[in-house]
């Protein structure tokens, strides 16, 4: 099994993901394709005349802060445009993807945090009206259905509260929680840097290898969004994920790529 998450950042070559999963499943790899869409968010709240506002938590992560406006045009990039245009190209290659979002059979549940501690401007404060949350649980049944009679999942958030609102949710924690649930071999993230990097953004600084047992050293390397991955990565392979391999996903068989160990792979 494995579990492949692409971010939604600019410059990924979603073509050659698809083309790559579609060799992937015909070879019969069993497989689940998780995708996130942050860039077309940006710009399309900005149309909308409600930017992003990113803030960072007391803990030195940096998120979007999701207000009930926010997660409306949030679902209706990832659930809507993003999500449908992976399962077309995919269809169009053969394979037979069903996209579902966390909301849908409660694929992804966790626990809404209403509000959130941050630092800005070198003060502490607590915003309130936030719809942001944490994957605890996904819904494996459901999956396994999808799987064991012929389709594959193309899953975005958001996810689901326990009180039934839709949260928005970290992708690259979502797919660890996915691998773990479904007990992957390897979890691929990929994003347009070709993995770890000692000195961002100096891509000749890639640190090709973390021994399982140093994942939590590579937190002192990582910056901004790659913090979140690292994190992902930590709790995969605390669950028994087998590696994961945050990888390049601008390039040709970006899949087949980071499983032969080209990106950073720690196991």
């Amino acid at each position: 099994m494995i579990v492949v998450k692409v971010g939604g950042s600019e410059g990924i070559d979603l073509d050659a993901v698809c083309q790559d999963v579609a060799v992937l499943v015909k070879e019969g790899r069993e497989l689940v394709l998780v995708h996130g869409g942050s860039h077309e968010t940006n710009l399309l709240a900005e149309k909308l005349g409600h930017p992003p506002r990113f803030v960072t938590s007391v803990s030195g992560y940096t998120s979007r802060f999701t207000d009930r406006e926010t997660l409306e045009i949030f679902e209706m990039v990832y659930c809507g445009k993003i999500n449908k245009q992976v399962v077309e190209k995919l269809q169009s290659l053969g394979v037979n993807a069903v996209g579902l979002s966390g909301l849908d059979g409660r694929l992804l549940e966790g626990r809404r945090k209403e509000s959130i501690r941050i630092r800005e401007g070198g003060k502490r404060r607590v915003l309130h009206g936030d719809y942001t949350g944490t994957v605890e649980r996904a819904n494996t049944a459901l999956l396994r259905l999808l799987l064991d009679n012929g389709y594959l999942p193309v899953v975005t958030p958001p996810a689901i509260s326990y009180e039934s609102e839709g949260i928005n949710v970290d992708g690259d924690r979502a797919a660890a929680a996915i691998a773990q649930a479904l007990g992957a071999s390897d979890l691929v993230i990929l994003s347009n840097v070709p993995g770890l990097l000692r000195h961002f953004p100096d891509e000749t600084t890639l640190i090709p290898h973390i021994q399982r047992a140093r994942i939590e050293e590579a937190m002192a390397f990582a910056e901004g969004r790659m913090r979140k991955k690292v994190l992902g990565a930590i709790e995969a392979l605390e669950a028994g994920v087998g590696r994961v391999i945050f990888a390049d996903g601008r390039i040709e068989a970006p899949i087949r790529a980071a499983l032969a160990g080209r990106g950073t792979v720690i196991a």
